[in-house]
């Protein structure tokens, strides 16, 4: 299949691709879309531009992570000017000055006690390195029997085996095996029957934070290392946490000695208008995970921040020897790290976490904005996510929220489905009009569903 980009420069064979069937597309419907592909060859602002030339409004902000826009000027040119400087230095036993600066700037961000910083090459890797870490606290303090890993169904923690086996979506799941040993669930807190249409945070399901203590007495504290929850459940399809959940699991897990660890991958940087989750809802856990918006999506690149009483509990014996024998190639790259500094600055300098707390009464006006339209069962929003959740058709799930997305796509907007729900998360430089642009074309799209 040959793809004519009139937009596109360079290598034209890199731009026309005439053979898709090489690369095995992630998380992708790949034989639909090698029939009728979809590609994005620019994007800037608020916008991508497709092969055939057209203007498409980003939803989604990429995939959860283009929060300061794309082709911001300050960070492409610090990318670039740090490839021409330093392309790549090596994180063990060596480093370069740019990733301890940006670590001092995400511990500044972080809430007051998390002040050390862990840098990964994504999500996953942040969450991987996030148990290994919780479990190797309680081994280095003496308590090596607190192994087991408390996740929640419908979690998404990535796509490491640790990230999966914590994780919670069967689809994730299932093809894999029986994953790592020593994990358990709490439920999820979705009930439609009680949470519906519900404006801000749900009234229902506080109390099912309780079923930790379910766990601890089947279990037993002594063997449980650490509970890992999103904040927002965001890939699940936007869950958010009902009043006083979060406020009670830390008052578990402080009961018991279980660290309490906040997947901040989505939730980090401003999406819900504030610098992460955690202070969004006034709860500092003790690890929090984070990726995505930490370089607004130009170099990959995840971290993972602790608070100083689990740093410091490693740093004991001779100063010579590795106190954590864990890491990547590619920890804190230099290229990630110029992006990231240059990202940071992009959102203080615009104030852009403000901004988006700003909008956000605008935004969730907007969403409700759909209540009433054929198949739109529940809609919830926080911050700048939104979730639409529609009515399955009869034995094919997931089918009518695919069919959206695509009739999206054709009409200039692009959004993100998870099962049968639609999820936005755009760009925090969003304008009120795009807002209206992006529900208005979502609306009509809706009303045209099988």
């Amino acid at each position: 299949m040959s793809l004519n980009d009139p937009l596109a420069g360079g290598n034209p064979s890199y731009n026309n691709p005439n053979d898709l069937e090489a690369f095995w597309m992630p998380f992708t419907a790949n034989r639909q879309f090698k029939q009728k592909p979809r590609m994005l060859v620019r994007a800037e602002g608020m916008h991508y531009t497709s092969h055939d030339g057209r203007r498409i409004l980003d939803g989604t902000a990429g995939l959860w992570c283009v929060n300061a826009g794309h082709a911001r000027p300050k960070i492409v040119e610090a990318v670039q000017q740090q490839v021409r400087e330093l392309d790549y230095a090596p994180a063990f036993q060596m480093g370069h000055p740019k990733v301890f600066a940006l670590a001092n700037q995400v511990a500044a961000l972080a809430p007051e006690g998390l002040d050390h910083v862990f840098f990964t090459n994504s999500g996953s890797e942040a969450v991987d390195s996030a148990l290994k870490i919780a479990i190797a606290y309680h081994n280095v303090q003496g308590e090596a029997g607190r192994t087991r890993l408390i996740g929640r169904e419908r979690g998404y923690h990535g796509v490491g085996f640790g990230g999966i086996s914590v994780g919670g979506i069967v689809a994730n799941r299932r093809f894999f095996g029986p994953l790592i040993n020593g994990v358990d669930h709490l439920p999820h807190t979705h009930n439609l029957e009680h949470n519906a249409f519900s404006h801000g945070l749900p009234a229902w399901g506080g109390h099912l934070a309780d079923e930790l203590e379910r766990l601890v007495t089947l279990h037993d504290a002594s063997t449980i290392a650490a509970v890992i929850v999103e904040p927002v459940a965001g890939s699940t399809g936007v869950l958010l946490p009902p009043v006083g959940y979060l406020q009670r699991l830390r008052e578990i897990c402080d009961k018991h000695g279980i660290l309490l660890i906040f997947d901040e991958v989505i939730t980090g940087f401003g999406r819900l208008g504030s610098s992460f989750g955690a202070e969004h809802f006034g709860v500092t856990p003790d690890i929090i995970t984070c990726a995505k918006g930490l370089t607004s999506g130009v170099v990959p690149m995840g971290g993972v921040i602790v608070n100083k009483k689990i740093y410091d509990a490693f740093m004991h014996g001779p100063e010579n020897v590795i106190e954590l024998f864990h890491g990547y190639t590619y920890s804190g790259h230099p290229l990630a790290a110029a992006a990231g500094l240059a990202t940071l600055d992009v959102y203080a300098e615009e104030g852009l976490f403000a901004r988006a707390a700003a909008l956000a009464p605008y935004w969730e006006e907007a969403v409700n904005s759909l209540k009433g339209l054929p198949h739109v069962i529940d809609l919830r929003s926080i911050g700048l996510i939104a979730g639409i959740e529609l009515e399955p058709i009869a034995g094919k799930p997931t089918a009518r929220a695919f069919e959206a997305f695509l009739r999206s796509y054709d009409a200039g907007l692009l959004i993100r489905t998870t099962g049968d729900i639609i999820a936005l998360s755009p760009p925090l430089v969003i304008e009120k009009g795009q807002i209206d642009e992006m529900f208005g074309t979502l609306a009509t799209v809706l009303k045209t569903l099988p």
